[in-house]
This record gives structure tokens, C-alpha cells and sequence, in this order.
């Protein structure tokens, strides 16, 4: 492969990657414009901690979008399942607890 052969093939890599981030962009802002365009100007201050602003602004990221967008899905999911339930800290090294019992009780397990 001669050097031009090659400059040609890595600016057609180039070119298709670039292509492909220009399409991922416009879908993100689309999605955006979208979202925005149903919504209501609403503005919601919350007081968080760090923390959970560095994990809100980490998923957001990688689902490249801004975080107040993430923000509005999660509450939309939130509000959509309010039945959903979720475990708490202590069921779970209970069940942990009833599990590990279970399986160290010879007779139990000869169901």
C-alpha cells in the first residue's frame, strides 16, 4: 500500500467518523429541541449533594445529553411507575441472610 493509498484511507476513516458523530449530535439535539417543545417552562430549583450531581451529570454525559434532560426523563419514569418498589438496604441482607441459611441447612435443600 503506497503512502497516498493510505492518506486516502485514513481520511476516509476520518471522514465517516466525523459523519457519524454530526449524526449522533443531531439526533441528541433534536431529542432535545423535542423534549423542550413538550415541556412546560417550568423552572424546578432543588437543593443536592454532590455527589448525586456528579452521578446526574455522569449518566447524563453518557447518554449525551444535558442534564437537565435527564433530570426531566427520570422524574417522567418516576411519575409514570409510582408503584414500582424498591428495596431497601435491610430486605436485602435479609433475604442475603435467609439465602445464605437456606443453603448451609442440609434438609432445606432436599425439597
Amino acid at each position: 500500500m503506497t503512502k497516498d493509498e493510505r492518506s486516502a484511507r485514513v481520511e476516509t476513516e476520518v471522514h465517516a467518523v466525523r459523519a457519524e458523530y454530526a449524526e449522533e449530535e443531531a439526533a441528541a439535539a433534536e431529542a432535545e429541541i423535542a423534549e423542550r417543545n413538550a415541556s412546560l417552562d417550568v423552572p424546578l430549583n432543588l437543593r443536592i449533594d454532590r455527589d448525586l450531581d456528579a452521578q446526574l451529570k455522569r449518566h447524563a454525559a453518557a447518554a449525551q445529553i444535558p442534564t437537565s434532560a435527564l433530570v426531566r426523563r427520570l422524574l417522567r419514569q418516576a411519575m409514570q411507575a409510582p408503584g414500582t418498589s424498591v428495596l431497601t438496604i435491610a430486605q436485602v441482607e435479609e433475604i442475603a441472610r435467609r439465602v445464605l441459611a437456606e443453603s448451609s441447612d442440609p434438609d432445606h435443600g432436599a425439597a
